[in-house]
């Protein structure tokens, strides 16, 4: 039998990682994070990793993982995750894998999209031409040789956009179409999926704080000003993170500081519209509306999880 994984996922700000740690504590779990960005290493500030009250209650693994110069793919994510869930289950536990990286959850629960190979060469020439004019170069590339593709990939998603590039120039099926037809590869894992999400009314204000918070007397500034200072490159994939980019981007003068916190804020709305957008597509999901008490909140959720795995141990038998 494949192994089970509990999944928890939903745009950010909604309160993944208590409810994750409530549900690892009831059912025996570890936590596997499922963020592209809370893996680097010393970006803090602005990633919203689990606080450590939460880290120290349950065992957390992918978070802290790799170093903010290396540019962590839904690769690696798959690889390191494939690991940490064998000996997660080999122990005894339950792996409960959360975040908001819809890619990654995607490529851990069925596989990664067969696409053409990595083209060194090629790959280099298209970030020189990212370093020197930007991604509109490369963007209206990919707009004219796969424009399914340029939809579906963020302004700022630089990594993404290069490869989908990258695939563009092979000459081979465009990537969108390869995505769209890996929807129906096998799963890797028996899932039992719950997405977690609230109304806008209780979200936004959350993130506003959340936004003040990274903000606070220049704590985010200071963490990108320290990570610059050790070696780091101020194009690093580490450094698209929401918050950072806004953050390089008012350091190069293109626009007044007094600006930077509502970027910051209206940049984090428009990504939780593209989680939305991504996890409406994604099959098997229960959702659960949060009103953002966790003592409300839980219960539900807690009694679905419990038949369902109630239901996959059955089968074990």
């Amino acid at each position: 039998m494949k192994p089970v994984v509990l999944v928890l996922a939903g745009p950010t700000g909604v309160g993944k990682s208590a409810i994750a740690v409530a549900l690892a504590e009831r059912f025996g779990g570890e936590i596997i994070g499922a963020d592209s960005m809370q893996v680097y290493q010393r970006l803090d500030a602005g990633t919203a990793k689990p606080p450590p009250a939460l880290r120290e209650r349950v065992a957390h693994h992918l978070i802290d993982c790799a170093d903010p110069d290396r540019d962590y793919s839904a690769g690696d994510y798959v690889r390191d995750a494939d690991k940490v869930i064998q000996a997660v289950t080999s122990r005894g536990r339950l792996p409960v894998v959360t975040g908001g990286t819809g890619l990654y959850l995607r490529a851990l629960l069925r596989g990664l999209v067969t696409a053409p190979g990595r083209q060194p060469e090629l790959r280099a020439r298209l970030n020189h031409i990212v370093a020197k004019r930007g991604v509109g170069p490369l963007r209206r590339i990919l707009e004219r040789r796969d424009p399914d593709a340029a939809r579906s990939i963020a302004p700022a998603d630089r990594q993404r956009l290069v490869r989908a590039v990258e695939v563009a120039f092979s000459g081979e099926v465009p990537l969108a179409r390869l995505i769209g037809a890996h929807g129906f590869a096998e799963e890797r894992y028996r899932a039992v999926r719950v997405g977690v999400d609230m109304p806008d009314e209780w979200l936004l204000p959350r993130l506003e704080g959340r936004v003040q918070d990274m903000l606070k007397e220049g704590c985010l500034q200071k963490e990108i000003e320290e990570l610059l200072g050790s070696g780091l490159r101020a194009d690093a994939n580490a450094l698209r993170a929401l918050g950072y980019r806004e953050v390089l981007a008012c350091k190069r003068k293109e626009f007044p500081a007094a600006e930077l916190k509502e970027r910051i804020l209206r940049n984090t709305r428009r990504y939780v519209k593209r989680q939305r957008t991504w996890f409406r597509k994604e099959p098997g999901f229960r959702w659960f509306r949060l009103s953002g008490d966790l003592a409300a909140d839980l219960p539900p959720i807690e009694t679905w999880v419990s038949n369902e795995l109630d239901a996959c141990s059955r089968v074990d038998e």
